[in-house]
């Protein structure tokens, strides 16, 4: 008998392990089931678009920005918390000063990143829309509601760019070109702060005779410094947004119109004069900046980022100084073209739910704040109070209280941002005139066809 309940014990021990073998097995293969679903490609793609079963954004987001003189640390910030929000989703950060070069090879295969902050060497939104690489945002962005119920398409400082009437991206960064000086320095010798172009002449004149260098800067190796810094403004105080609009465009005849021969001959003075830099056509953009910050030049005209992308170089006792470019005649305002920097989605993004939400994410108040706070520049929203807050430089909360003084500053918008197509041309033709290899007829003349063949 004990040797009976011996054997069946035996036999329900080897049924009982056969049971819990025969379960495993089925575990396993609905796991590996499980698995092969979440790594199909179409399933994989499902859930990118259309966020996980629960409602929560998942998959993977791919985001791409420029890292230049406004750093990266705001962008930090923004992304964490939206992970947090969205812990589901597996966001993928392409960043660095090089980023718009490492990532074409991925735009021209159509295999972009979802969201791309377009700003930098390499970028254009122009290019971008007219190659259908960015997502329509006309209607979805209508209904973009900020904290406080504004709507964010009233809530810009200035309007997106629109191409034939459609927005492609949504402005970001409200900066401006403009000429900055070292306020210390004029205070201490007396020198002049320019007005308009005459008094400019002047101040430039006075500076080179005491001081023996060349007064003016900008970099060489990147010509639309110049067109975009100092050209703009002043095409936009000699014939307003209509002529900026044509030059910008590339409309038959503008380039070799009366107000442009007239605005170059400006440059062409400045030329003859020795104002620019003898250098200029080697410089890159932060060699002419440190050269500006150890006062081997006396202006520049750059965006609001020269202090922040220079704050490891700049000398004791420098004060930044900024004006809207003086290309204007004496007794007209100063110009300002607003140099926005966007954001868009990629036509062909894999997690477009995503991106608007990160998108919509990003363009509140309180980042807008937050923006001044990391760059010291100034995030396209209005409504923001940059005077009671100490963190953001004093040059800062000087500028933008010019800019918005209408006795002070007339603010021209262009259209969108020039091609690279156009620029790029324009901008070599600019560089010879510069150089003092091109007369102001010349230029026209050059800067007529490029956009003669940019038309074709």
């Amino acid at each position: 008998m004990s040797s009976l309940l011996k054997h069946r014990g035996l036999l329900l021990l080897v049924i009982m392990l056969m049971t819990v073998f025969i379960v495993a097995c089925s575990s396993n293969e609905d796991a590996a089931s499980d698995s092969e679903k979440t790594t199909d490609p179409e399933t994989t793609e499902e859930l990118n678009e259309e966020g996980s079963s629960d409602g929560e954004l998942s998959g993977d987001l791919e985001i791409q920005y420029f890292v230049g003189g406004y750093g990266d640390s705001w962008w930090k910030e923004v992304i964490a918390d939206f992970q947090a929000e969205h812990p589901d989703l597996n966001i993928i950060e392409h960043a660095g000063p090089n980023i718009n070069d490492e990532m074409r090879s991925r735009w021209v295969a159509n295999d972009p990143p979802d969201v791309v902050y377009i700003d930098g060497a390499g970028s254009s939104e122009t290019q971008m829309v007219e190659d259908g690489q960015l997502m329509n945002l006309t209607e979805w962005v209508q209904d973009i509601e900020l904290e406080n119920g504004d709507k964010l398409i009233d809530s810009f400082i200035v309007q997106p760019g629109t191409f034939d009437g459609d927005i492609y991206s949504l402005p970001l960064v409200f900066d401006t070109w403009g000429t900055w000086y070292d306020k210390a320095w004029f205070e201490e010798e007396g020198y002049t702060v320019p007005t308009d172009f005459d008094s400019f002449m002047e101040s430039m004149k006075e500076i080179k005779d005491k001081e023996g260098i060349d007064p003016f800067v900008t970099s060489g190796q990147h010509p639309y410094y110049f067109l975009r810094g100092m050209l703009f403004p002043a095409f936009g105080a000699a014939g307003g947004e209509e002529l900026l609009a044509d030059v910008i465009q590339g409309k038959e005849g503008a380039w070799t119109s009366d107000v442009v021969l007239e605005t170059m001959k400006k440059v062409e003075e400045m030329q003859k004069e020795g104002m620019f830099d003898s250098g200029l056509g080697a410089l890159n953009h932060t060699q002419s900046q440190m050269n500006f910050l150890l006062h081997d030049n006396a202006f520049i005209p750059v965006g609001f980022w020269l202090p922040n992308e220079m704050a490891n170089d700049i000398p004791d006792g420098f004060d930044f100084g900024f004006i809207p470019s003086p290309m204007q005649d004496a007794g007209e305002p100063f110009a300002i073209v607003p140099d926005l920097r966007p954001l868009a989605i990629a036509e062909e993004a894999k997690n477009p739910e995503a991106a608007k939400a990160f998108v919509e994410f990003v363009f509140t108040r309180d980042y807008a704040m937050s923006f001044s706070e990391h760059t010291g520049a100034i995030m396209n929203l209005t409504g923001v109070d940059l005077t009671e807050n100490d963190q953001v430089p004093a040059y800062l909360t000087e500028a933008n209280a010019m800019i918005n003084d209408p006795d002070q500053v007339k603010i021209y918008e262009k259209p969108h941002p020039m091609s690279a197509d156009l620029e790029t041309p324009v901008g070599d033709a600019l560089m010879s005139l510069m150089l003092g290899n091109m007369t102001a007829e010349e230029f026209t003349e050059a800067a007529e066809k490029a956009a003669a063949d940019y038309r074709e």
